[in-house]
């Protein structure tokens, strides 16, 4: 098997690349909520995870990489297949009941979970300095989010949980495949067994959630093709080869960014108002971010 080389530093060309993909992320985020007017959410996720499978398997099989986990993984591939659906059950319901901006804040501030838990169980990625510094930054965020609740911006505490909850589900498909022998296998193979392991589940759930369709027209399928051509399926693959080529420290050290660019998109395409509490949760988690990822990322740009 070819081995690429992994570069410290990411390049300008790098760091364009993956202000890009963080603004794909985010207007992701828009098309989600507004194909949820047209189809049911749970649906939605359970269709982008089916179409996304054949592109994918094509890529694979193209690229000679290896369809199936080996047998010492499938409970593992089980598990973060079940995460999988968890996250996107949160996401796509957080989408349909609050805003974009909300979300966003809530859902990309995974890194604070995935940190908190990394420090009992990786020696190598203990808390300390500025580390937990920024922890307290983006948790002081993420408390301000949830804790305006004033009802002119129409609140959903139970949004707020989902959106909770989705980051929570994507920083234990992280920890799941650090800790198992899954971290062995090639990314594209463990993208494959989340989306077998997730279609039944999401399309199952969301046939028994009320009408799967609630009234399609050619922007629900639009919606429907940009996630899994442009998310599901170009959009892993380019992280990906990202990380493969700058290390996925590095790459993570973006991340700050994905909220921002979400909430700029929920204000720009679908009218949300900035007011001074999102703009000062958001500042705080995004600040906080970087803290949590300087150890990372000391080296900067080249």
């Amino acid at each position: 098997m070819r081995v690429m080389s992994t570069r410290s530093n990411i390049d300008k060309r790098g760091a364009m690349i993956l202000i890009g993909f963080t603004l794909l992320l985010a207007v992701n985020q828009v098309v989600i909520k507004i194909t949820n007017t047209e189809i049911q959410p749970v649906f939605q996720a359970g269709l982008r995870s089916f179409f996304a499978i054949f592109p994918l398997v094509i890529w694979m099989k193209w690229s000679g990489i290896d369809i199936m986990t080996s047998r010492k993984n499938y409970l593992a591939s089980v598990l973060i297949g079940l995460l999988f659906a968890a996250e996107f059950i949160c996401l796509y319901l957080a989408l349909d009941l609050t805003t974009v901006g909300r979300v966003s804040i809530l859902f990309y501030s995974m890194p604070i979970w995935l940190a908190i838990v990394a420090h009992f169980v990786l020696p190598n990625e203990r808390l300390y300095g500025a580390r937990v510094f920024g922890l307290l930054l983006a948790i002081l965020g993420v408390a301000w989010a949830v804790f305006d609740r004033d009802p002119t911006r129409t609140p959903s505490l139970v949004g707020d949980v989902l959106a909770l909850g989705a980051g929570f589900a994507w920083a234990g498909i992280a920890l799941t495949v650090r800790l198992s022998r899954l971290s062995s296998e090639r990314p594209e193979t463990q993208l494959l067994a989340q989306l077998l392991v997730s279609t039944p589940i999401l399309l199952g759930i969301g046939a028994l959630s009320g009408s799967p369709i609630r009234d399609l027209t050619l922007l629900g399928v639009a919606g429907m093709t940009f996630q899994t051509l442009a998310i599901a399926f170009f959009g892993y693959l380019l992280w990906f080869k990202l990380v493969a080529k700058y290390s996925a420290s590095g790459v993570a050290s973006f991340s700050f960014l994905s909220p921002i660019f979400s909430v700029m998109m929920g204000a720009l395409i679908l009218g949300e108002a900035l007011h001074f509490e999102i703009i000062m949760a958001l500042g705080l988690v995004a600040v906080g971010l970087v803290f949590i990822n300087r150890k990372q990322h000391r080296s900067g740009l080249t």
